[in-house]
């Protein structure tokens, strides 16, 4: 990994950090060795705590007293009340979008929509997840409700690691298809209370589809 140089370095260090929890680098529960990453990051142990200070508020590290720090290991229920709450504001975002989005927003979601279903029909699933995200991103941000989606930023680092990063039956990742055409259907008619309801199931769904390793 290449020595950081730019940025405020605890900021480069807790987005370094997060890739490597996100990519399973790092796993729950596993301890932080602060000298590994110091030299691997190329920065001094006061940079790495703040930026472990930083992950600690997002709920992906966990602070030991005298004992540093590790991953955190998030229980099922955790992660279930977080989806609950991220639906929620999903299904919140979409009503909004459907009143607020432009041409121009519409026809770049629509546009990830296509490039998606190419990489269904493919079976690339690291692409998939990569538009999917980003088609769940612009949504949230034709909402306009910046509240809003920092909220929805906040949680969805704590379950990054899970949610676009799992295996999937193809009868269910045939069903999240689905839903995302209905979901584009919807933005497409301004149908607000629809692709509310459907932003709300669909996120719930999925914690069905998830092995979790690493929740306990």
């Amino acid at each position: 990994m290449e020595k950081i140089q730019h940025r405020i370095l605890y900021q480069e260090a807790a987005d370094r950090i997060r890739e490597l929890i996100e990519h399973g680098v790092l796993t729950a529960g596993e301890k932080i060795s602060e000298k590994q990453l110091c030299d691997k990051f190329g920065i001094s142990r006061t940079p790495l705590r703040e930026a472990l200070k930083v992950l600690t508020s997002e709920g992906l590290i966990e602070i030991l007293p005298n004992r540093g720090a590790r991953v955190s290991r998030l229980s099922l229920s955790d992660v279930q009340h977080t989806y609950d709450v991220m639906g929620a504001l999903e299904g919140l975002a979409g009503e909004a979008a459907c009143r607020r989005i432009t041409e121009d927003e519409l026809s770049t979601i629509s546009e990830l929509h296509r490039q998606m279903l190419d990489y269904f029909n493919r079976q690339n699933l690291q692409a998939y997840f990569q538009a999917n995200r980003q088609i769940h991103e612009r949504i949230l941000a034709a909402s306009g409700n910046a509240v809003l989606v920092e909220m929805y930023n906040n949680l969805s680092q704590r379950i990054k690691r899970f949610r676009f990063t799992a295996e999937m039956s193809p009868e269910f990742w045939q069903k999240a298809v689905n839903d995302h055409e209905e979901m584009i259907k919807a933005l497409q008619d301004r149908d607000s209370k629809r692709l509310g309801s459907i932003l709300r199931e669909h996120l719930n769904q999925k914690l069905e589809a998830k092995n979790l390793s690493g929740v306990a």
